[in-house]
Parts: structure tokens; sequence; C-alpha cells
């Protein structure tokens, strides 16, 4: 395994990061595919063995299940010292007053209740999911530095917005001497681009890690267009984001494969590969919900796909609707 710094921190992560979005409770309404706790244990004791030592999660992923999986086996498996720990807030947990969103109010209850599922005394990167529009950012970043201040969180980063707005929110917090947000957690892969116009550049300019999520299209990357498996035909997010640019996108997805086949690698190992080679990319958020699917990414770190290569995987590319940012 290699490691890098968190953007323009002194914190060492591996360049591949364990997303949990797949370990937590197929009963609890979030999403019927995830993996019970036995499964989920068994994938991250792989990723640990592998040198993984960064893991993503979120409050919302199975309704607070996810966190509970992903810190029992943590606190079981791993040194707290050996570990970074990322999760998320913003998505209402119930449908009542408050239980959402970016207010003071929500973020100390929801913090406290992450490091309850968690079963630690800290978070390392708090991750603000969405964007709230229904309250002020400098009530939201003063919050979040109250709580760096605290001891309750070492660093802060940002999910799934325009580059605007997370411009803005880094001159509030630069104004009033607030903690910065460190990272941003976008969508980003060969079927979906639209970072690169602005969120990119800023990122690279501000020296902030990008860990981009959904790394290889809900699998998409992963294996022909027509191959059926549970989350393909169940998960309703990823058909939301793919499923309606599916013809131009189904070109990009041939030519990994004709790479793939080339570099006598997996198709996983191409898409990883190109995104890593971006100067911004610290550790793309890698679902695995399988031991294999470890074992399959981590050969994208030796890869090295040349300039003509990387053309030929992107000239496909059509504009596509915002998606994440909303």
């Amino acid at each position: 395994m290699e490691y890098i710094k968190l953007g323009n921190t002194g914190l060492d992560v591996s360049r591949l990061c364990l997303g949990t979005m797949g370990f937590g409770d197929p009963n609890s309404g979030f999403h019927e595919w995830v993996l019970e706790e036995e499964e989920s244990r068994q994938v991250i004791k792989k990723a640990l063995d592998l040198g993984i030592n960064f893991f993503d999660t979120a409050n919302i992923y199975s309704y607070g299940a996810s966190e509970k999986i992903v810190g029992k086996a943590l606190n079981d498996f791993a040194p707290r010292d050996e570990i970074v720990v990322a999760t998320k807030l913003f998505s209402k947990m119930k449908q009542a007053p408050n239980s959402g969103g970016l207010s003071r109010k929500a973020i100390f209850y929801e913090v406290e209740q992450s490091l309850q599922r968690l079963q630690m005394d800290y978070i390392d990167l708090y991750i603000i999911h969405r964007w709230d529009y229904h309250t002020p950012i400098e009530e939201t970043m003063q919050a979040l530095h109250e709580l760096v201040q605290s001891g309750k969180v070492r660093y802060i980063g940002a999910s799934a917005m325009y580059a605007w707005q997370f411009a803005k929110a880094q001159a509030v917090a630069d104004k009033h001497g607030w903690t910065k947000f460190v990272s941003m957690q976008n969508h980003l892969n060969l079927l979906y681009r639209e970072e690169e116009r602005e969120m990119m550049p800023l990122c690279a300019d501000q020296k902030i890690a990008v860990t981009p999520y959904s790394p290889l299209a809900a699998g998409r990357l992963t294996r022909d267009w027509d191959a059926e498996t549970k989350r393909f035909l169940t998960d309703k997010t990823a058909q939301s984001k793919y499923d309606q640019t599916k013809e131009q996108d189904q070109e990009i997805v041939r030519r990994v494969a004709e790479l793939a086949e080339k570099h006598q690698v997996k198709r996983a190992q191409v898409a990883l590969a190109w995104l890593l080679q971006k100067d911004q990319v610290v550790a793309p958020i890698i679902g695995a919900t399988k031991e294999s699917h470890l074992l399959d990414a981590l050969p994208a770190l030796g890869l090295i796909l040349s300039a003509d290569e990387i053309a030929y995987l992107e000239a496909p590319y059509l504009p596509h609707a915002v998606m994440g940012a909303v």
C-alpha cells in the first residue's frame, strides 16, 4: 500500500479509501443490497490486512447501521491511532424538524450520535454531505470549527457541491479565523467528469485533497453494461446517475475493457489508474462489498497509463447533467 498526505495537512492516508455505504442493514429502508455485519467485517479486515487505513462512512448509511458496524470492526481489528475514520452528516435521519441539515443544533447533535455509534472519542475527518440552502454558511462553519477546538473532530471536509459554494465556505472560515475544509469528496469517474470544469481546478489551487466517490460508476466501469448484479438491478441512486447517458457512456466502458485487455489487468484497475494520475486525487473511495473488489483495486496503484491512453479513454465523453451538487 502507498500512503499520501491528505491535502495540505500532515495526516497520512492510504491511496485507497474503503467506502462503507455497502455495509449496514438491508431492512433499514436505505439500500436493500447492503451487506450485514458478519460479511462486512470480513471486508473491513481484508482492507486492514492490505494496508488500507482510511475508512469512509456516513450517519445516513443504513440510518446509522454502517457506522455501528464499521466502528465495532475497527475497534476490534486496529489500533485507533493507526486508522483514519471519516463520517458525514446532512441528510435527514428521520422525518422530524431539526433531524438533518447543517444548523448548529443538528451538527452538535449528529456528531454525538456518530461518536456513540462508532464507539470512538473523536472523528478524524467530519464531512458535510451536501450544501444546506436553509442554514447560513457562517453558522455551519463556526459550529464545525468549535467541534475541532473541542477535540471531537480532527479535520473537516465537504462533499458534492458547486465550486462557488465550496469557495464561499472557505472564504467565510478564512475571514473569521475558523477551521477550513481540507478535503472534497466529489462525484468523479470516467463516466462523470463535470467536476473537471470548476471544482478540480479550485482544489488544485487551494491544495485540497480530492477523495472521489463512485470511482467505478457503481460498477459500470468494471463489467459489460448489460451484466446484471443485485446492486445493478436495485440501486435506484446509481440508476438515476448513469442510465440516462447509457448510449454515450457505453463507448467509454468499451475502451476501458480494451485497455484492460492490452495491459492484462482488471477493468477496475484501468478506471482507478485514470483517477490516481490526477494530481488532486488523494484516495478514491472504493465501495467494496467483496474481498475480491479490494484485491482487484490494489494493482491500480502500480498501473501507469500513457498520455495517449488517457486521451483515448477521455475522447468519447460528452457533457452530463450535474449530479451530486444540487
